[in-house]
């Protein structure tokens, strides 16, 4: 927003000048592929897990081909998996796939934003007014604007969300 003085005809730009510091979680999307892996397709006749067909798999399987790539384990099959299953499958995924979780591409979306928000430091924005912005071309989990609100409103003067000049104040600080 600006606003326009008769006297000298300046333009002064309140927002900048407002000592706002604004968060787009979209900065925090890891860009890399994301794969769902089915156990499924390891099940006989879609109903149990052979130990010993599972491990020859194991040991065949080319695991290559998840390396960098974002890998969800679930299974779609009404099948009772034993948990030595998806901790086999994670041993396997875990040294070519950046991030291997439990569940759906939202479990998985929720981890990778999980991880990229452990990064940040509370202490960057101790008193600080921030503005956390809603709109992105990535998907963020409302998983994702939850924590970084719990992790900075110990510490920041005010936490906002929406853009810098139209906001929707969430909280502020009493002053003592």
């Amino acid at each position: 927003m600006s606003e326009s003085t008769a006297d000298n005809d300046i333009i002064v730009n309140r927002v900048a000048n407002s000592g706002l510091i604004s968060i787009d979680l979209e900065d925090f999307y890891h860009p890399g592929e994301r794969v769902v892996y089915d156990l499924k397709q390891n099940l006989f006749q879609e109903l149990l897990l052979r130990e010993k067909d599972f491990r020859e798999f194991l040991k065949t399987h080319d695991w290559t081909q998840y390396t960098g790539k974002n890998v969800a384990i679930t299974c779609s099959a009404d099948a009772i998996v034993p948990s030595w299953a998806y901790m086999l499958l994670a041993v396997h995924l875990a040294p070519h796939a950046n991030m291997v979780v439990f569940g759906d591409l939202a479990d998985l979306e929720d981890a990778l934003f999980r991880e990229a928000l452990a990064k940040i430091n509370p202490e960057d924005y101790r008193n600080a007014k921030v503005v956390v912005k809603g709109c992105s071309k990535y998907p963020v989990p409302l998983s994702a604007y939850v924590e970084l609100s719990r992790k900075l409103q110990p510490v920041v003067a005010s936490l906002m969300y929406g853009e810098p000049c139209s906001t929707v104040p969430l909280y502020k600080r009493k002053k003592s």
